[in-house]
This record gives C-alpha cells, structure tokens and sequence, in this order.
C-alpha cells in the first residue's frame, strides 16, 4: 500500500494541465450499455475508479479499446487524456457482481441504462468512500414511477421492467442526487413516451451526460436546470463525445497554488463550472485571473477567514470541502464550515489537527482557527476527497508529512505526484 511522503514549505509554480472529470467519465462509460453502437469517450483521466468501471462493462459484455490519447501534452510527454471506444452489442450479463461494485459507488449507474435495454437488471449494493450513508433510495423509487419492479434482498437490488419496457412518467425528487437524476436519464431514453425529472441535479457533470446522451440519438431539454424532459426513443446510436475538465482536479490545484503562496496556471480548467469555487477563494484572499485556457491561481498576502456551506450546484461543492478545510487552517482569523451534503464528512479534522491545525466540530459545523504553520505528520486518509486536503496540508506545513492510504487519491486524481512535482514541490511515492 502506497504513501506519499511531502517535504512542505514550496511554493508551487508553473502549469498544471487539468485532466478530464472522472465524476463525468464514470456515468459517461455507463451510457455504452444502452445501445449495440460504438461509444467513442475522449479526455479521459487514467484513474482506478475508470479501470473498475471498465471491469465492470467488460463483465457485462461491453468491449473497450484504448484508441490512443488526446489533449495537450503535459509533464513528462505523456498526453493528458485518453480515448476509449466502448462496444456493448448485446449484454452478456446483467448482474453486476459484489466483488466489483463493492470498490465504487458509481457502479450503481450500469442499473438504469441495463434494465432499460435489456428489461432486468441486478446490481450489488455499492461501495465506494466512507462519508455517510449516501442511499439508492432515490434511483430505485424513480426506477419504479417507470414501472419497475424492485427487489431489494441479499446485498442485491434486482429491477424489472414492466412487458414492453419502462414507461415514461414524472419524477419529482424529494432532494437533489446527481447519480439519481443520471441514472433516471439513461434509463428515460429507452422507456416509452416523456419523462419528466423535477428537482433535478444541475451538475455540470449531469449535463455533460445530457450531451452525449443528445449525440447518441436522445431527445433531451432542460439540461443545467431542475426540470430535465427526456422524450424516449425505441433505440440510440453511436456517437464521440469529449469528456469535460474536471472541476473538483482544478479547484483542489487551485487551493495547492494558495495554500503554498504560488503561483500556477490550471490549463484547461472551465471557469463557468467552477463559480462558486472561485468566489469563495476570492473571498479567501485568493488572486484568480480567467485566461483563455484555463485559470491562473496566485496568492502574496495573508489569507482571509470564510463562512463555507457546502451546497447542489451552483452552490460550492462538497467534493472541495476538506480542500478549503486544509486551506483555512493557515488563514488569519476564524472560518466556519458546514457539511449540509454529507453528515460523515469530518473525519479528515482529526487528521488535520495532528498536524496543528485549530478545529472544532461540532456536528455538521466546523470552526476552523488560522495558525501561524502547520506542522508535518503522518496523517491516515480516510476518503478521496478527505486525502487531497491532508496532501495540500502537508505542501504548506514545516517539515515532512506522510499520507497514508494513498489507493484513496488515486482513485480520483490522476498522476498527483508528478503533476506536484512539476510544479516544484518536494513528494515521492514510496510503497508502506
């Protein structure tokens, strides 16, 4: 099991490419199960949840092809992105077993677009981050106002579709859930008649999927707002699509420029997916110029403290919480911080105060106190999001800090130590 090991105290300069979203890539692959055409994905980051995603299309008959790499080139001549073409003429399995569903809460988005072509479905209940309970109860009960039969027994959900497939109805969501309005997506595309989602995800990564769902053949309005209609098609086509920058990779390289006082160019970041990040930093103190390739991220004064509550697109984003969390930890003054997304999504506050940091939690609100330095630890991660904080606390903290559990940030963050590295800071990846 990998650590990484970062000597702080650099300021990070230079260019950082920003690689494709893996929180788009993920239900983009799904989409390949609803039709017997080639899907060709570009932009997509080499990361272990794209590998486990890819298992689990293999298991289910799909065939996927490295085309080669697209993008700029970036840190060691290396592409920045890849091309994958994903062929499912016909679903060799429409169970989707434990021992791979179990690595990635994503896996849950193969339910939908399955039951949708092949008229059953059975997917293991997922697994993925410890950072609450994040139920499917939302999936399922949209699955059902299309006239699905669902079971839930044995660690197994098993979907049926009524004779003649799913049909097409309004689904109001009680709360905003972006693998929920993803799944009712793919699944609407092949049910009979109109479909209509109500408090429906925003996410740019929901309307990433919208887009190449439209490229496949679907009839989709409403993409980026909360009321989503899918007219359904009897079937869809093949189609290329260019996966989007990863919002949340930018945004947590936008804190390692601030945190270090750097300055670093985040190549191909998308500034109109990332508002209310740069708002927040901005209010922090953070010096961010919009370019026409992406974002330049600078900082020579003090920090300033915050009031952060994480929020559904537009608001700021849970996925960047424990990453401002790092960063006010050496702001001057005090920041208050709430979880209203997730309610386990404090576990990195322990680890953060190993290493010096002023935090009191106090269910989902944390009062975050500036301090003059952080100091290096061995800290534990405990979840993706959770290890990238640790990692940008230990760029800005005196001495060595070691991040244990690294297979967390792999499975978000593609190639992290030599995109650090490239920006001049001092990490290594050794094996524990």
């Amino acid at each position: 099991m990998d650590k990484l090991i970062i000597r702080g105290g650099r300021a990070l300069s230079g260019t950082v490419r920003v690689s494709g979203a893996k929180n788009a890539a993920l239900p983009l692959m799904a989409a390949c199960l609803l039709i017997d055409e080639p899907l060709r994905l570009s932009n997509l980051p080499r990361l272990a949840d794209i590998a486990t995603m890819g298992d689990l299309l293999n298991h289910h008959g799909a065939s996927i092809t490295l085309e080669g790499a697209v993008g700029a080139e970036a840190l060691d001549g290396q592409p920045s992105g890849r091309s994958l073409l994903l062929t499912a003429r016909r679903i060799a399995d429409s169970t989707a077993p434990y021992d791979i569903v179990r690595k990635m809460r994503a896996s849950i988005l193969v339910l939908g677009p399955i039951l949708a072509r092949e008229g059953q479905a059975r997917v293991s209940l997922p697994g993925g981050c410890a950072i609450g309970t994040r139920p499917i109860d939302l999936h399922l009960k949209g699955l059902k106002a299309l006239g699905a039969d669902v079971d839930l027994s044995a660690g197994y959900v098993t979907a049926r579709a009524p004779k003649g497939g799913l049909i097409g109805n309004r689904v109001v969501f009680p709360k905003v859930s972006v693998g929920a309005t993803e799944n009712l997506m793919m699944a609407a595309c092949l049910a009979r008649g109109e479909t209509l989602l109500e408090n429906a995800a925003r996410e740019p990564e929901v309307v990433d999927l919208g887009r190449c769902l439209q490229a496949m053949g679907a009839r989709i309005e409403g993409l980026g707002t909360d009321r989503i209609e899918i007219a359904g098609q009897t079937t869809l086509n093949g189609a290329d699509h260019l996966c989007m920058a990863d919002r949340i990779e930018a945004g947590s390289y936008a804190v390692a420029a601030a945190i270090t006082g750097g300055d670093v160019m985040l190549a191909g970041a998308d500034p109109a997916a990332m508002e209310a990040v740069i708002t927040m930093l901005r209010e922090a103190g953070v010096g961010i110029e919009v370019k026409a390739d992406g974002l330049r991220v600078f900082r020579d004064g003090p920090l300033q403290p915050i009031t952060l509550v994480t929020q559904p697109y537009p608001g700021f984003p849970t996925d960047m919480q424990a990453q401002m969390m790092a960063l006010m930890c050496v702001a001057s003054g005090a920041s208050v911080i709430t979880e209203a997304i997730f309610e386990n999504r404090f576990m990195h506050v322990q680890e953060l105060a190993r290493m010096g940091a002023d935090i009191t939690a106090n269910g989902a609100t944390a009062t975050v106190r500036g301090v003059e330095r952080l100091t290096g630890a061995p800290v534990m991660a405990t979840d993706l999001r959770a290890s990238m904080g640790l990692a940008l606390a230990g760029l800005a903290a005196k001495g060595v800090t070691e991040v244990h559990r690294l297979y967390h940030l792999d499975r978000g963050y593609e190639r992290i130590e030599e995109k650090l590295l490239a920006l001049g800071a001092d990490v290594e990846r050794v094996a524990a």
